[in-house]
């Protein structure tokens, strides 16, 4: 069974309030998308890697990768405008059948044994959709109103995303549409039913600033374990 990880990086870092883009901000002395990267070498160094990264960004990450003597084998894919352009352009880099992940180049904690969990999931389902309950509570806003929700029905989705190839393939043959937040969603167009999987609560989105604070401690953590 080939095994592939398409780790997303066309993030540009304006709600980090920076130049840099997110993914290639430092975390623990190098860019968070190494950590991504690594995550998933650690894991199984015969997934094969393809990160999607936009074209004018090819270079900068090459040097980044000689700076910090990055040699973790992965294959580039042309990042295009919209999340739906990359994975698309990174599929068809994939001639083979199996199970693909989508990773966001902006989550570097994701645990080994969540990215086992989905890789079996998807192995006997078709897909592993990674979720952890809100346990905040959650109010709906208008203009001039606001009201509770139930949280008890809610679920926030996670990356990795895993899917059987040809099921993937099929869904991003669709043309884009505004619903299409994630692969999950792009494939439930397609006429799929989803399956989730528990998800890590530690398994965090690098999106402002505080956030990579708070990665730091994260890793921190799981390395004194």
């Amino acid at each position: 069974m080939h095994r592939f990880a398409i780790i997303v990086a066309g993030g540009t870092g304006n709600r980090m309030n920076s130049a840099v883009p997110k993914q290639f901000l430092l975390l623990a002395g190098k860019p968070v998308l190494m950590h991504s990267i690594n995550a998933f070498h650690e894991y199984d160094a015969s997934v094969k890697i393809i990160v999607a990264l936009p074209a004018m960004l090819f270079s900068s990450w090459q040097e980044l990768c000689n700076l910090h003597s990055f040699k973790i084998p992965h294959t580039l894919a042309e990042g295009g405008t919209m999340r739906f352009d990359s994975v698309k352009n990174a599929l068809k880099l994939i001639t083979a059948d199996g199970l693909a992940a989508v990773h966001d180049g902006v989550r570097p904690i994701v645990g080994h044994g969540l990215i086992s969990r989905a890789f079996d999931h998807a192995l006997h389902f078709g897909n592993a959709i990674p979720a952890v309950p809100v346990t905040d509570s959650v109010r709906k806003t208008d203009l001039n109103s606001n009201s509770p929700i139930d949280r008890s029905s809610l679920m926030l989705i996670q990356t990795p995303q895993v899917f059987s190839l040809a099921l993937i393939r099929k869904a991003y043959q669709q043309d884009y549409q505004d619903s299409f937040t994630d692969d999950a969603s792009t494939l439930e167009a397609s006429g799929e039913p989803i399956s989730l999987i528990p998800g890590e609560p530690y398994n965090i989105k690098i999106t402002y600033p505080e956030d990579l604070s708070i990665a730091e401690a994260l890793l921190k953590f799981r390395q004194a374990l």
